[in-house]
């Protein structure tokens, strides 16, 4: 069975909205057409079957004034939500001679009855009430070109529309490529070409809502008058629903007063967990982290499945509306920055993806997921006084685990794959998944071997006259030093490097002899490390041991200093280690 539906234009100069679901709520067809012709002949193969055709426009004028029965009934209603109709009369010039809808379904020869059980069957429909009930909003959406409305509300609200609507359907690759034109437009007339076709797969969910849940339905007007009144089919509007619309309301009015302020915290947790992974000197491609917008936010708050509410209590259910992804090289350092949260912050959540998926005994997404909030020793502290109280949602993943995933996401959840296509498609997802595996094992195996081996290979020559120790020397080196630590930024070699030198050590052999002052203390019990620390940190805690108070005040450590002062306290020079 299909479900159809129809944003009907008025008049046939402006452009009709049409969408195709099918019995299992994917969206097969979206399209924009012109005149009832063109309509017919684009509707024909989906309605030649069982189907039910939801249809945005009158289907039956008879009043010669004012509203009809129907219209009325449902304005009383949902005028609270600013969701009231637009009066329908034969007064109207485009009602003078019937209905453009009641001619449309004459001609796809379909039953109009309400009460019918036939089935091919057409009903009349309306989308804004039908949003506030489908998505729980406090209001209708503002993304039609009105009077006042700037393009930016326009475009925003009508991607939030979309993002409702992706939460109820399984879309497809035109669906994706009118967000894109939504995303991208930067004039009110583009949005106009996406509006109608998403409206259109608003009322061919409502008819798939209606069919599936009759109960939760209401049929405006007298059905037993349809042919002399008129109707208007709806999902219903539930005592619990007014309630839940004040909750999600309440929680958007709360996200949106506080969202500046998630933003400064969003940039503090990404500077926080980027100090964090530099002062243990592990190895990472990137962190980057947002606070999610208000209009993603409004979305993920009024999600539902069948109509039951995701999330309760949306402020403090939707856990990542502040979200912060490190990215890594190889598989085990996903665990390294794992660990080193977890000593560092407090963790509140800790989901392995890749084990869960692992499991099943499948190849898929994988990515560890940590809840972190703020240690009680920095909640104290003024400078992470934007972050007391918050919390953030940190995805780590390898370099490989991160490109599959968003290759998915864009590809598979995304809709662009056609349905008679998804199985080999899956296999596919499913075998890159599984050689990206074995390739991260592979990168983590090399780098290992580097590790060992790049101590015994010739120093390279120095390509300028710049003093310092040059990092590629100091990196293997370090290799040599610490075969057991891992590697660290390439950038942070190079910063350690001009430390040296502010120092006054400019060779290797310099730098063993200093290195040499320490032998005597173990380091690594000194600081108890309860994470595999990277070369250049090993190489950062041997220089405070040798220089104290001088490596503390060098002005490359100025940013750092309360930091070094804490470590020199941690080394605990003064006494042995047991």
């Amino acid at each position: 069975m299909h479900f159809v539906g129809v944003d009907l234009a008025w008049g046939e100069k402006k452009p009709t909205g049409l969408a195709v679901l099918d019995a299992d709520g994917a969206l097969v067809h979206v399209q924009a057409a012109g005149n009832d012709d063109e309509i017919v002949e684009a509707l024909g193969s989906w309605v030649d079957g069982p189907c039910l055709v939801a249809i945005d426009a009158p289907l039956v004028v008879t009043n010669p004034t004012g509203s009809r029965p129907a219209e009325r009934a449902l304005s009383k209603d949902f005028r609270r939500f600013e969701a009231g109709t637009h009066p329908s009369n034969t007064g109207k010039p485009e009602f003078a001679h019937g209905s453009r809808g009641g001619r449309l379904v004459a001609r796809l020869g379909l039953d109009m009855d309400p009460r019918s059980g036939r089935d091919r069957r057409a009903i009349e429909v309306y989308p804004h009430p039908a949003t506030v009930v489908l998505f729980g909003l406090p209001r209708t959406l503002k993304y039609k070109d009105k009077p006042g409305r700037s393009f930016d509300q326009l475009q925003s609200e009508l991607l939030v529309l979309m993002g409702f609507v992706e939460g109820v359907v399984r879309t497809n690759g035109a669906w994706s490529a009118l967000r894109r034109a939504v995303e991208t437009a930067t004039k009110k007339a583009e949005l106009r070409v996406v509006e109608d076709q998403v409206d259109a797969v608003v009322c061919a969910y409502v008819a798939l809502f209606a069919h599936r849940w009759p109960e939760r339905t209401t049929t405006y007007g007298n059905p037993e008058a349809y042919l002399t009144e008129g109707y208007i089919v709806t999902p219903s509007l539930r005592t619990e629903d007014l309630a839940r619309q004040e909750v999600v309301q309440t929680a958007i009015s709360e996200y949106a007063a506080r969202h500046a302020e998630l933003r400064e915290a969003g940039a503090a947790f990404v500077e926080l967990v980027e100090s964090v992974l530099d002062e243990a000197g592990i190895n990472y491609l990137s962190v980057t982290g947002r606070a999610k917008s208000v209009s993603s936010f409004a979305a993920k708050a009024a999600r539902t499945v069948e109509g039951v509410p995701v999330f309760v209590d949306p402020l403090r259910d939707i856990t990542d509306t502040i979200g912060i992804r490190v990215i890594t090289y190889v598989h085990s350092d996903v665990a390294a920055v794992a660990d080193l949260l977890g000593d560092q912050v407090v963790i509140h959540d800790d989901r392995d993806m890749g084990q869960e998926t692992a499991s099943q005994g499948r190849f898929g997404y994988a990515s560890r997921h940590l809840l972190i909030g703020l240690d009680a020793t920095r909640e104290g502290e003024p400078a992470y006084a934007a972050l007391a109280g918050l919390r953030a949602q940190v995805q780590i993943r390898t370099v490989l685990q991160h490109a599959w995933a968003e290759f998915e996401h864009d590809i598979r959840y995304k809709g662009t794959i056609p349905d008679e296509h998804v199985p080999d498609f899956d296999r596919r997802f499913t075998l890159a998944a599984g050689l990206l595996e074995l390739a991260d094992r592979e990168f983590s195996t090399i780098r290992d071997r580097l590790t060992t081996q790049v101590a015994a290979s010739e120093p390279s020559a120095p390509e300028d006259d710049d003093p310092r120790i040059d990092p590629r020397e100091l990196a293997a080196f370090l290799a040599g030093q610490y075969a057991d630590a891992g590697w660290s930024r390439t950038d942070h070699y190079t910063w350690i490097s001009g430390l040296l030198l502010e120092l006054g050590v400019t060779s290797l052999v310099e730098l063993a002899d200093v290195l040499r002052t320490v032998e005597a203390l173990d380091l690594t019990a000194r600081m108890d490390y309860r994470y595999p620390p990277g070369a250049v940190r090993r190489l950062d805690d041997a220089l405070l041991a040798a220089f104290r108070e001088r490596y503390v005040g060098l002005h490359g450590n100025a940013h750092r200093a309360a930091a070094l002062t804490g470590r020199l306290e941690k080394l605990a020079l003064d006494r042995p280690t047991s």
